[in-house]
């Protein structure tokens, strides 16, 4: 076959238009997974006067299918002069109750001379007790078909195929919801930090409709002792979320003199806290000998300024 009239022909077959749906078409080299039919002497359909052909039933998605070919045409669906292929749900178990499926069907065809398949593909096909069928009346010209240079049909033979991917919905999704609402900032002011125990709390506070605290270690936590300031931002109704609830919030942690100078650094960070992660923080916030030297006096000031961006929640 020359290669104007190969091209001439695969432009021919991407116009390929259902009464209903506009389908989409691609050349491919990959072997239809769920269903292959190989049809030998395709001429004897037309002699014996066969309008139509239903394949055995085979499974896909969890349900059991047909392919149905109409080899000259399905004339009640105006495909007089092409092949006409369907995919029908086998049965009426699966429409029980009134339940539907959905899936996305591809129907194709070998071309046995380029060692590829002609494919077709809707838009999701939706299957039910009333409509047990979907497929394409005017998947190809005869004429396109039948000519031996196309390599549809060699030595009066032929092999279409079929691929069904039922879409399942699994139940999982979320809810973002956006908060509107502006930052606190909590100051805890410690007279003497040298006085503080190794685990240390400031008073609660409200910011963005829930309760906080700072968590703070003077010595250091437990992987830091005597090393680094280690200081963290903790929910304190994080019990409250429901289960697989989380909250993203926005803080910055500073550590200031009593005359309320910055001393050292500030840090931010933006996080989802939930009911088993309650809190979040730096444990190396600063060396002990960095707090010793900005901190003459032992007076402090713990400033957290806490902005809550939003919640999100598991679908019902």
């Amino acid at each position: 076959m020359s290669k104007r009239k190969k091209e001439a022909m695969d432009s021919n077959a991407a116009k390929v238009r259902d009464e209903h749906d506009v389908l989409s078409t691609e050349l491919r080299y990959v072997v239809p997974a769920h269903f292959v039919l190989k049809i030998k002497s395709f001429s004897l359909f037309a002699k014996k006067n066969m309008e139509k052909y239903e394949s055995g039933e085979f499974e896909a998605g969890g349900y059991k299918w047909k392919l149905i070919l109409y080899p000259n045409g399905d004339k009640s669906r105006n495909g007089e002069g092409h092949v006409s292929v369907y995919l029908a749900a086998s049965g009426m178990s699966p429409f029980q109750l009134g339940s539907e499926i959905h899936a996305v069907v591809r129907l194709s065809v070998h071309d046995q001379t380029c060692d590829r398949y002609f494919t077709v593909q809707g838009r999701v096909a939706r299957f039910h007790a009333l409509k047990t069928e979907w497929g394409v009346p005017r998947y190809m010209p005869l004429k396109t078909f039948t000519n031996p240079s196309n390599g549809y049909l060699v030595d009066d033979t032929c092999v279409f195929g079929v691929e069904v991917f039922v879409i399942k919905s699994s139940g999982v999704g979320e809810c973002l919801m956006l908060k509107e609402s502006a930052s606190y900032t909590h100051e805890w002011r410690i007279s003497r930090l040298s006085s503080l125990g190794d685990e240390s709390f400031s008073d609660v506070f409200a910011a963005g409709d829930h309760k906080w605290k700072v968590k703070l270690f003077p010595r250091g936590d437990l992987a830091n002792r005597g090393q680094c300031l280690s200081m963290y931002l903790v929910l304190v109704d994080a019990n409250n979320l429901a289960s697989g609830q989380k909250m993203n919030v926005k803080f910055i942690l500073r550590l200031k003199d009593q005359n309320n100078i910055l001393r050292g650094q500030q840090v931010c960070t933006t996080v989802w806290l939930s009911s088993s992660a309650m809190g979040w923080g730096w444990p190396t916030f600063m060396p002990l000998t960095t707090v010793g030297k900005c901190l003459m006096d032992d007076s402090c000031v713990i400033e957290a300024e806490v902005m809550v961006l939003g919640t999100v929640s598991k679908l019902p």
